[in-house]
């Protein structure tokens, strides 16, 4: 047995077979709602990946999963890892031109779909020649003779229940496609073994990693069940469906909704007694402290243990308020990435005024961009990690050069992200490099300035971005959603408040207010979308 995603999960199942192992809510559309064991699931995902297997997918091609949140997403990712056949992620939001990209750039021979996608996926079809084989979730609509899409129901009811596969290897792979805001998306090539150490904590995200494959199913057995874990993110997304494996990796339950509705969220932690959630960032966490302080005010979170947010950070005032109305729950900002896995968690004193700081793992290390030697204390280099890390970008050859290296017999991944590192070992994040504004020859990561915006008593949400400007190169210009029924605060009144905070060479020069913060299904800042907001407004004159 080796470290591969499918065989540990088997292992799982046949120590705990009749535990609960997966929870799908779906309240905000009609109320439906499947719960399944881990004997359950295993047969289910068993199904699929013979269906695939049977309709002449081969191991190591590429199958795209363009769904919601939902028992099928997870099954059919099990499906594909049991078959050897690799799971893409596929963002729903994307169109024709950027799904055209990524089927192509990704090899796809097989997609598995929602039936709401069908048009976007008819229209993408004639541009990809390589896609053969379609699996259709749900009901047939507009659109659906283009694509001659097989039933779910119908492939997994031809499909097996047993499990009869080829033997794995830790070397299959899993790519989890990255970016979309301020480019093309780029797949990340992962061996299953460095994802389950770097991804999924070796078993163990908070304690030793396992030794051999065998362990985790023991630790399974003998650490009994009572956790639930809740991935409110969609699942296309990497940071979900890591949660949910972690989830499995423990032989415990994993609770699904289809998309993110804060007060159905709210009552299935009260419901389920949810011990952990995972989310992205303010963007989900302050709509949870408004409906708690709100319309579902009493609502019982007394289970809730932790909640974890990745990929954007939890900004010290939204986590105050938080922490006010659930006082028994952890709240952890932990810093990770597709290329990474599992970074470290920021410090309790993070914040506006000393910025985000996380305690490191071991393999983790601030260095130089272009000697990639770790830099000294105080200097500002680029985060990186060795060991565990991806093979590289799929079709990228140019940006896996630039990304990934080799140092002292080791693989390493150079990060997008800035950062100093103390005396101490603890890294201060300053932000992605490629969003850095240079004023005045001074650096602005716009993370820190949205810390200190987000601070600030009427603004809701914020996003930073550089604006060209004739003295500086470039100003800091703040596009700002205001929280309903606050007044529209002046560039003198954030000014003012940022100040206490912040340089002044990182002081906003521009304010911009807009109605809604534009972002990703997960929360992650749209920065492209923040600079043509705030560039429109300073040619036209239109601001606070």
């Amino acid at each position: 047995m080796e470290y591969n995603l499918a065989d540990l999960f088997e292992s799982v199942v046949d120590a705990v077979p009749d535990r609960e192992a997966l929870v799908y809510l779906d309240h905000p559309r009609s109320g439906a709602e499947r719960r399944l064991t881990y004997a359950e699931l295993d047969a289910a995902a068993n199904r699929i990946g013979h269906h695939l297997i049977d309709s002449g997918i081969r191991p190591g091609e590429h199958l795209g999963l363009h769904l919601y949140n939902g028992v099928e997403y997870l099954q059919t990712v099990l499906g594909c890892l049991k078959a050897r056949i690799v799971p893409v992620n596929v963002n729903y939001r994307y169109v024709e031109e950027e799904l055209v990209h990524l089927y192509r750039d990704a090899d796809l021979v097989a997609l598995v779909f929602d039936a709401e996608f069908t048009e976007r996926v008819a229209a993408a079809l004639p541009g990809v020649e390589a896609l053969r084989h379609l699996v259709r979730v749900g009901r047939a609509g507009p659109g659906a003779a283009a694509t001659a899409a097989v039933p779910f129901a119908d492939a997994e009811a031809a499909g097996s229940p047993e499990r009869g596969f080829p033997a794995r290897s830790g070397d299959d792979q899993f790519i989890v496609y990255t970016g979309g805001t301020t480019g093309m998306p780029k797949g990340v090539m992962w061996r299953q073994e460095d994802l389950f150490f770097a991804g999924l904590g070796g078993g163990a995200p908070t304690g030793e990693p396992v030794r051999r494959p065998q362990e985790l199913a023991e630790r399974v057995v003998a650490s009994g069940d009572g956790i639930t874990f809740f991935p409110t993110a969609p699942l296309m997304h990497g940071t979900s469906t890591l949660t949910a494996f972690i989830g499995f990796g423990f032989g415990q339950r994993v609770v699904i909704h289809r998309r993110f509705v804060p007060e159905e969220v709210l009552r299935t932690v009260e419901r389920e007694r949810v011990t952990s959630v995972s989310l992205v960032g303010d963007a989900m966490l302050r709509p949870l402290v408004d409906a708690l302080d709100g319309p579902l005010k009493g609502t019982d979170c007394s289970s809730l243990f932790s909640v974890s947010s990745s990929g954007a950070v939890m900004s010290d005032t939204v986590r105050r308020q938080f922490q006010e109305l659930v006082p028994n729950a952890l709240l952890l900002n932990n810093f990770g990435s597709s290329e990474s896995g599992f970074n470290g968690t920021a410090t309790a004193d993070s914040g506006p005024e000393r910025g985000f700081r996380i305690r490191v793992n071991s393999r983790t290390r601030v260095v130089d961009p272009v000697t990639r030697e770790p830099v000294g204390a105080g200097e500002v280099g680029r985060v990186a990690q060795c060991g565990h890390v991806p093979l590289g970008y799929y079709n990228d050859p140019v940006k896996t050069a630039e990304t990934f290296f080799e140092r002292d017999g080791e693989r390493w991944v150079l990060l997008g992200d800035m950062a100093t590192v103390d005396e101490e070992g603890v890294v201060t994040v300053l932000g992605r490099g490629s969003q850095c504004i240079n004023t005045g020859g001074e650096k602005v990561y716009p993370e820190e300035v949205e810390q200190a915006l987000k601070s600030h008593p009427d603004v809701y949400d914020a996003l930073v971005a550089g604006v060209p400007d004739a003295r500086w190169g470039s100003h800091v210009a703040a596009v700002v959603q205001v929280r309903d029924g606050a007044p529209r605060p002046s560039l003198e009144d954030v000014q003012t408040h940022c100040r206490t905070r912040l340089a002044g060479y990182k002081i906003p020069r521009q304010l911009v207010i807009t109605d809604a913060i534009r972002r990703s299904p997960s929360g992650k800042a749209d920065y492209r979308w923040a600079r043509e907001v705030a560039e429109t407004a300073d040619r036209t004159g239109r601001g606070a």
